[in-house]
């Protein structure tokens, strides 16, 4: 029999009371989060044949290289990345510093205005768009009409149907980022435009020489972010247009989606997957090169 003196009773104190409030975290994270990781890595090396999957090893990965569907919808998402990314992030820059600037009224409501877009759900939002593009009934050719200009296939021409997606996700967008960059000017000191002013610099000086500088940080948070969510790209693209015409429109989220939602073939979903996390970690690390962050 065990002395009860040596008997080693486990009890919760202060020194390892946090372990335990923090464990039912840690357990979902590793459920939901870490588990799927692994696991979509192992199934990018595998392929459903005969009622079960096999270890085919980097076949997935060569076969996306061959892909005509995946190459387009690569063009199409850096071509969205290229294009709204820069002019985006400054638009909501130049609104961001508008509304900061004290001669401003109303300012609130003009924020709220601005922010408004990003509270709406994706797929309404998106419909929305769809009836005003629409080529016969649409408010936008409604417009052209009455100013007898000639009308635009919004949403099934070859390069407009581009076009539309970005005004979307622009339009979408901007005023989140301009909020982010709105509180990062509000945190810039009054005392260093005051020492500007005796150094006699006008308001573009102060902007490009002070102003960017010391928000270049937030900058190039909304940058990556709004990086990533391009290349993620999957809403705006499938509702407004399907993809076409002729995969036109079509992002490489979306052709992940029909891979694997729609065909259930998910080793090649997952290769799609993985490529993409590649892309955009690589395009992370250029963006913090370039601008020069640690």
């Amino acid at each position: 029999m065990i002395p009860i003196a040596n008997k080693r009773k486990f009890k919760i104190d202060s020194n390892n009371a946090p372990y335990f409030f923090i464990l039912p975290i840690i357990i979902l994270f590793l459920i939901f989060m870490v588990y799927p990781i692994i696991y979509s890595l192992i199934l990018s090396f595998q392929k459903f044949d005969n009622g079960k999957y096999i270890f085919v090893g980097l076949e997935n990965y060569t076969m996306l290289f061959k892909d005509d569907v995946f190459i387009q919808g690569l063009e199409n998402t850096f071509i969205y990345l290229i294009i709204q990314v820069p002019i985006m992030i400054l638009l909501a820059l130049i609104l961001a510093t508008l509304l900061n600037n004290k001669f401003i009224k109303f300012k609130q409501f003009f924020r709220i205005s601005f922010f408004l877009p990003a509270l709406i759900g994706l797929v309404a939002y998106s419909i929305v768009f769809k009836l005003f593009l629409n080529t016969d009934f649409g408010f936008i050719n409604y417009l052209l009409r009455l100013f007898h200009l000639p009308i635009v296939d919004w949403l099934n021409g070859q390069y407009s149907s581009k076009a539309s997606v970005i005004i979307a996700i622009t339009w979408r967008w901007t005023g989140y980022n301009m909020v982010i960059l709105l509180a990062a000017l509000q945190g810039i000191s009054e005392d260093i435009y005051e020492a500007c002013d005796i150094d006699g610099a006008n308001a573009i000086q102060k902007f490009l020489f002070v102003t960017v500088p010391l928000i270049k940080p937030v900058i190039l948070f909304c940058t990556i972010t709004s990086t990533i969510g391009t290349l993620q790209l999957f809403d705006e693209p499938y509702i407004l247009t399907g993809g076409g015409p002729s995969n036109a429109t079509i992002t490489v989220a979306q052709y992940l989606y029909n891979m694997g939602f729609r065909y259930f073939n998910f080793g090649y979903a997952a290769a799609i997957s993985y490529v993409i996390a590649i892309i955009i970690a690589i395009l992370s690390y250029i963006q913090f090169k370039v601008v020069g962050s640690e």
